[in-house]
């Protein structure tokens, strides 16, 4: 359905400085989550031999945890009355501390050799308990930096449009994903040969010190977004945690958005997996031609969704966002599949050139089909707030985001317990992933040994199929939305109509 109505750019929105400044922050918001998203799991699995059950556990636990940090972070951030506004002062003052928190993460096994139970028994708990802590921590910047574009416009184009930026701002961010394990191994090879460290120790301390910069760089960018200005205020009142959960509930909009999400969780896979599939599949562990391949395989996905995300407010003025949102959800779901089809067809051949270049159309096709999921969720949920401030007079900005950010946590948690019953099932964890790494550096080749393939075949498998499962299943939610666009534009003018009436009345006491 094309949507007609034109309506006058609002003056209640955002500069070209503070939304510059926002969209720096998030780029650097999400360096930090993918530090930890890809280069901790791949330095938990990988370099650490973390028991894959283990990890997924550590990962599930956490999400557990934030099913009750998020809506409670919602719910401060709601209560927060400053002269900052409510979600500045977390935007200002929390980058430090996840900085800090990020790099402790990777700190872990340097005080011993794998050994002992002991030793092993205290990486696991380092592991457990500082990623649960970073956990807590970025919830606390997160939902205030996603809660903060309903407030810094009420124009619906203008909020459209940083949104969709704000997403290949994040995908920019993304970057450490092809980066952190590439350049982390190379310093760890580098400190190995030099200071006659054992291979493990020179990649324990090759990871630390790339997350270090990372880190640094990551979060002096996110302190930027404590810059942009709250233009839209919303009532005073309070809400208990108890409250909130009905709140999001009743909204039927957010509700649908928010199961739909949830349902969408196996594609987290994709971005666990991808890196150490990259690393054994195409680069043998040591990296000979892997930039190569990441460059073509990640340009093409990451490629697909800087495009879709930056057509996507040309998108929300033309078409109704709902039906966008489930044919991008169906057609990335196809290409997830085709992943391990076209595996299927050529498993050992996929860095050949024809083989290589349909990986990487198809990968292109589901990065647009993520991209342009990505930015309708926030969008959509941004117009629930609208949709509840006009039922209820209320704007739970903070809940609302919390919700999102608790969905993608969510999703990492779900999509971790998944890769770990799987690396489990196959042998790889533990001690099984040292002498994968071992065989690798003794010159056997991932992609052609036969002793590998129940690891290619599981690693192809949890790239694609639950990806694509889980971008079908995602529609069911949203078939039937109940908030469409014709609805949400009355919805638009009539707040703005309370607005100015609340306005002349208080010009006229």
């Amino acid at each position: 359905m094309v949507i007609g109505m034109k309506k006058q750019r609002s003056l209640n929105t955002y500069t070209p400085k503070e939304r510059n400044l926002y969209l720096a922050g998030m780029l650097g918001q999400n360096m930090i989550y993918n530090i930890i998203g890809t280069g901790l799991v791949f330095y938990f699995q990988s370099v650490l031999f973390i028991p894959a059950m283990a990890t997924g556990v550590i990962f599930a636990i956490a999400r557990v945890w934030d099913a009750i940090n998020d809506p409670m972070m919602g719910t401060i951030v709601d209560r927060t009355n400053t002269k900052w506004g409510k979600c500045r002062p977390y935007l200002i003052f929390i980058p430090a501390v996840v900085c800090v928190i990020t790099i402790l993460c990777f700190c872990n096994g340097i005080y011993g050799s794998q050994n002992s139970s002991l030793v092993n028994g205290l990486i696991i708990a380092w592991a457990g308990v500082s990623y649960i802590l970073w956990g807590m921590i970025y919830t606390v910047g997160d939902i205030p930096l996603w809660g903060i574009t309903a407030r810094m416009t009420d124009d619906e184009n203008d909020r459209a449009s940083l949104l969709s930026l704000a997403r290949i701002a994040a995908g920019v961010g993304g970057i450490v994903l092809a980066i952190i394990v590439p350049m982390s191994q190379a310093v760890g090879n580098s400190l190995t040969a030099s200071q006659g460290l054992t291979t493990q120790k020179g990649q324990q301390y090759g990871f630390i010190i790339i997350a270090v910069i990372l880190s640094v760089i990551g979060c002096g960018l996110f302190q930027l977004a404590g810059f942009a200005k709250e233009r839209v205020k919303s009532s005073d009142a309070h809400y208990t945690i108890k409250e909130n959960f009905q709140i999001m509930w009743r909204n039927k909009p957010f509700r649908q958005i928010l199961i739909s999400s949830i349902l969408r969780a196996p594609i987290m896979l994709m971005m666990m997996v991808a890196m150490t599939l990259l690393s054994y599949y195409y680069g043998d562990y040591n990296q000979k031609n892997y930039m190569v391949y990441m460059i073509i395989l990640g340009g093409g996905i990451f490629g697909g969704q800087f495009i879709a995300m930056a057509f996507a407010p040309l998108l929300v003025k033309k078409y109704e966002k709902n039906k966008v949102y489930n044919w991008s959800c169906i057609v990335s779901g196809i290409a997830f599949a085709l992943i391990f089809v076209i595996y299927l067809m050529a498993p050992n051949k996929l860095d050949q050139p024809l083989w290589l270049a349909i990986c990487c159309v198809v990968f292109t096709v589901a990065g647009a089909g993520m991209g342009i999921v990505n930015v309708y969720q926030s969008v959509m949920i941004a117009d629930t707030i609208d949709y509840e401030e006009y039922m209820n007079g209320i704007r739970p900005d903070g809940v609302f985001f919390a919700g999102q950010s608790f969905c993608t946590k969510l999703n990492s948690g779900i999509a971790s317990l998944l890769q770990g019953i799987v690396y489990s099932i196959v042998g790889f964890s533990g001690d099984g992933v040292a002498k994968v790494n071992a065989m690798l550096e003794a010159g056997a080749s991932f992609k052609a040994d036969p002793f590998f393939e129940p690891y290619r075949f599981a690693m192809f498998f949890l790239c694609s199929i639950p990806p694509a499962i889980g971008m079908f299943l995602a529609v069911l939610p949203t078939i039937h939305y109940a908030l469409p666009d014709k609805k949400h534009m009355e919805v638009l003018e009539a707040l703005r109509s309370r607005r100015q009436e609340k306005t002349m009345k208080e010009v006229q006491q």
